[in-house]
């Protein structure tokens, strides 16, 4: 144990040596060795972050969720041509009743009319804002939470009032702030509403909700101003704890088939979109991106590996009388062999420290644009470290073996 610790240290400092002694040299293979790093550390890294942001915004539009809608949010596959989904009959809200009544999986069932609108407040107005049409399960399936008032209550849907809430940039564009939105009208098409709640600020997102840039209105109170046809509503249902989506699913597809009165050997009329299956398609997705950007950032990682390789063969040929010494004093060859091994690994990992602090400067400068956290995560950092090594081993594996195998005789007269 000693005597590996041993050489270890003595590796480190020849390493060290090799640093000061042969910069110019040591530096242009640290270069490709760093590079290779940054290039495969680098696309993972952002690939991943993108990937996490779209996942998180993924789970934002419900867990263990199924979106019923006449269309297949996956395409359907090339045999269904797009007007066959064109002409399936709409959803209605009387079939998100019917669910609730009939199923015995479901722990929450809302119908929600999407569409879009001009906003205005005496002089100010925002054009095309996000328009949702909800009852009264939507918070239960995709919750909310409010920088100012409250959600609609179950009278306020019944009773269909023309209370409605809004996301926090049309608050402050509107208003000035969120409290003082609470209270004020706003106007939506020529009808009046009444802000009782503020959503809290989410920021951008690739997927799900336009939270900041909407206005919530109960399903009743939106009949008097928006066309229900037209807007292509959905059925979203969440399913209850401990349930399976494909058990959640198969239940939903008999009770469809039942309110629209399938015949067993008619085709389903309707699709039923789970939010999972939604999300493994687009792990799918990202490990293809990953595989492709480990390849470009490999290539490059070889390049460098037969930099660490050259520079490993001229050290040898340069320590050929000092290894004939360690030889003949009773260095195994084992020794020799993970001497220089150890030093490859040690220069492979300096170049790969290196790429690291340009991975974290690339986090700092992206993170801006893309409007989403671009981190470097220990996973990534742990990555690098085994990347180094085995680089490391490969790029040295043939010159130790040539010095572990020097006759020491003919290497001291050398």
């Amino acid at each position: 144990m000693l005597k590996s610790i041993g050489i270890f240290q003595n590796s480190i400092k020849l390493t060290l040596q090799e640093l000061k002694v042969n910069k110019l040299r040591t530096a242009l293979s640290l270069t490709g060795v760093a590079f290779g790093i940054f290039c495969i550390i680098g696309v993972l890294t952002t690939v991943n972050s993108l990937e996490q942001n779209i996942q998180n915004e993924v789970k934002s539009l419900g867990s263990n969720t199924i979106y019923i809608d006449k269309w297949d949010y996956s395409g359907g596959g090339p045999n269904r041509p797009m007007w066959q989904y064109r002409a399936r009959p709409i959803m209605k809200n009387e079939y998100a009743t019917q669910i609730k009544e009939r199923s015995e999986l479901t722990g929450g069932v809302t119908f929600l009319m999407q569409t879009a609108a001009n906003l205005s407040y005496k002089n100010d107005v925002i054009e095309n804002a996000s328009v949702y049409c909800i009852n009264e399960d939507q918070i239960e399936i995709q919750p909310l939470q409010f920088e100012a008032g409250r959600y609609l209550s179950s009278a306020e849907f019944k009773n269909g009032t023309n209370n409605c809430i809004i996301g926090f940039t049309n608050a402050e564009e509107l208003y000035g702030s969120a409290e003082r939105a609470i209270g004020k009208q706003i106007d939506i098409k020529g009808k009046k509403a009444t802000i009782i709640g503020v959503i809290r600020k989410e920021g951008k997102s690739f997927i799900g909700w336009d939270y900041d840039n909407c206005v919530m209105l109960s399903n009743q109170f939106s009949k008097q101003i928006f066309d229900v046809e037209s807007s292509n509503p959905i059925i979203i249902v969440k399913g209850k704890e401990r349930v399976t989506t494909d058990a959640l699913s198969q239940e939903l597809r008999g009770i469809m088939r039942q309110i629209r009165k399938l015949n067993p050997v008619q085709e389903d009329n309707f699709a039923l979109n789970s939010v999972e299956a939604f999300s493994k398609a687009i792990s799918g997705f990202f490990v293809t991106i990953n595989i492709v950007g480990s390849i470009i950032g490999g290539i490059s990682l070889v390049v460098g590996m037969f930099g660490i390789a050259n520079i490993m063969f001229v050290t040898v040929k340069e320590r050929t009388s000092v290894i004939g010494l360690k030889k003949a004093i009773g260095a195994k060859k084992k020794n020799i062999l993970f001497e220089f091994l150890l030093e490859a690994s040690v220069l492979c990992i300096f170049g790969g420290v290196i790429g690291l602090i340009f991975v974290y400067i690339l986090t700092l400068i992206l993170s801006g644009p893309l409007n989403f956290p671009v981190f470097l995560s220990v996973p990534m950092i742990i990555s690098t470290f085994v990347i180094c090594l085995i680089v490391g081993v490969l790029a040295g594996i043939i010159p130790a073996s040539q010095a572990a195998k020097m006759d020491p005789v003919k290497a001291i007269r050398s």
